[in-house]
């Protein structure tokens, strides 16, 4: 085993280059060493010699050449896993050292929810980050946590990810923060006379307009099981839409009903003049940021 893990490191060391991993990713992710060559400001033969210098360092076949381009092997798709996660340790480690260098800067890339950016609690967490860092520069882009699928964060696009966790268990290669539970509710807007009934059940909500995100989703799912478990059909949906900030201008208009978190009636109730029904849509869901 000793001698095995010694030529490792001599051929890492020696034969293994970072120019030449980040040119089979860049062919693996064109498609061909001709499209990788010209991306890379490189000739073909200098395309393939790197990846002939990569197989002769690994021992192994890293892709399949057909008249379609090219294809990573079995082998050569655990080495373009184990590159991109090469690539990102060196790239963290030049933005560790750039924080080190201003500890008050730094940039901090996050995927979030749509509900968690409309919402106001990932405000709330930034106003306090550059209370703390006032140069650091924040990125967010909206990304879902729900599906459980986190394509943003093992593409390395954001370093963390903000929102509700499906039922289903996280993968090994991923690490879950909880920060709180949350209940999702069933929300009008107050000018609705009808929405301040307090004796209003799941059968005065068959008739009502629906707004909520298209079909296919958690909080859809959610709303079709609670009436389902009623033996009450699934109200037509009027409105659907991704947008919390559309949602959230058509409630203060007109005689809509939505399902939101909790979190963001509690950041927008006076701001929209939100009222929530006393109906349950179930059980609370964590809310949680998720790292590699």
């Amino acid at each position: 085993m000793a001698e095995w893990e010694d030529d490792w490191d001599r051929r890492i060391g020696e034969w293994v280059r970072m120019r030449d991993l980040r040119i089979l990713l860049t062919t693996v992710a064109c498609g061909s060493m001709a499209k990788a060559a010209s991306q890379l400001s490189m000739t073909q033969p200098a395309v393939s010699q790197a990846i002939a210098q990569l197989e002769a360092a690994t021992r192994v076949k890293l892709l399949d050449r057909g008249p379609r381009g090219v294809t990573p092997t079995i082998y050569g798709e655990a080495l373009i896993r184990r590159g991109n996660e090469a690539f990102d340790a060196l790239k963290q480690g030049m933005r560790d050292i750039a924080f080190l260098a201003d500890p008050g800067g730094g940039e901090v890339l996050i995927g979030a929810s749509e509900s968690h950016i409309a919402g106001g609690f990932l405000a709330e967490i930034i106003h306090t980050l550059a209370h703390r860092y006032p140069r650091m520069t924040i990125r967010v882009t909206e990304a879902n946590t729900a599906a459980l699928a986190f394509t943003e964060l093992r593409a390395r696009v954001v370093d963390m990810m903000l929102g509700r966790l499906g039922s289903g268990p996280l993968d090994d290669d991923l690490h879950a923060d909880h920060l709180f539970d949350e209940a999702l509710q069933v929300v009008a807007g107050g000018q609705n006379e009808w929405a301040h009934s307090d004796s209003i059940d799941f059968p005065d909500l068959v008739d009502k307009r629906w707004i909520l995100a298209p079909p296919e989703n958690a909080v859809y799912s959610l709303v079709t099981a609670a009436f389902r478990n009623r033996s009450l059909p699934m109200p037509s949906l009027n409105i659907a839409t991704w947008s919390m900030t559309l949602r959230l201008q058509l409630l203060a208009a007109g005689p809509y009903v939505t399902a939101f978190p909790g979190s963001l009636v509690q950041y927008n109730a006076k701001r929209w003049d939100l009222k929530v029904l006393p109906v349950s849509l179930g059980p609370k869901l964590p809310v949680a940021i998720v790292t590699l």
